[in-house]
């Protein structure tokens, strides 16, 4: 079962939603704006990345941009939580292997 990170109407979990139900691949979506990202998932995103998994470009990640570069990485993963459509999108994970970080291709 494959899970895909993000928030719905993101036009790129619009993608990749439409690449997966075409090829017939069975998924959920967890829903940051329901359900927020937990440290353990967002350490696990860095570890597979080799940063923490944020978007910079976002304009989420600007009006954060000033507190999240003067924090700690704990700081920075708690406004990661707190922020969560700061997040790189979609994070897909299957099999509780992450194998795609902001890719809508599977």
């Amino acid at each position: 079962m494959y899970i895909v990170y993000g928030i719905p109407n993101c036009d790129k979990i619009k993608k990749i939603k439409k690449n997966l139900d075409r090829q017939n691949i069975k998924y959920e979506l967890y829903n940051y704006k329901k359900q927020e990202p937990t440290i353990a998932f967002i350490k696990k995103c860095q570890e597979k990345l080799g940063s923490l998994p944020i978007n910079k470009r976002g304009t989420t990640f600007r009006k954060i941009k000033d507190e999240f570069e003067a924090a700690s990485i704990g700081g920075k993963i708690e406004l990661m939580i707190a922020n969560p459509s700061c997040l790189i999108r979609p994070i897909i994970e299957k099999n509780k292997e992450i194998i795609s970080l902001g890719e809508v291709e599977v």
